[in-house]
């Protein structure tokens, strides 16, 4: 699981970079069209949770333990569960949530593989 924590980890700030530009152009569509969706504003939101995320994969990749693992599940969850929730008409924001809710499920294994282990 150490190589998969590397990986997503970087995976993960590499596309929360996408998805900041990404998401800053659909809500200034929103604002400009005045559609009242908050698409843009919940991409943001996952997209500073998935960098979160990938830090601490990035961080606790050589670590024993459930809390980093705990964290990885608490921050991928809920930015799936916000690009899930609040994409709206920003329908790219499901495909960053797909992706925080890999993370999130990957991360569980994890914690279950861990405990199964000892």
């Amino acid at each position: 699981m150490r190589i998969w924590k590397l990986i997503s980890g970087i995976v993960s700030i590499v596309l929360a970079a996408f998805v900041i530009f990404q998401s800053s152009a659909a809500g200034l569509y929103n604002a400009m069209s005045g559609n009242n969706e908050s698409g843009g504003t919940a991409g943001l939101f996952t997209a500073l949770l998935m960098i979160a995320g990938g830090v601490v994969s990035i961080a606790i990749r050589n670590r024993d333990g459930k809390g980093g693992n705990i964290a990885l599940i608490v921050l991928f969850g809920l930015g799936a569960l916000i690009g899930f929730t609040m994409a709206g008409s920003y329908s790219d924001l499901m495909i960053w949530a797909g992706w925080c809710l890999v993370c999130a499920v990957l991360a569980l294994l994890s914690v279950w593989k861990d405990k199964k282990q000892k």
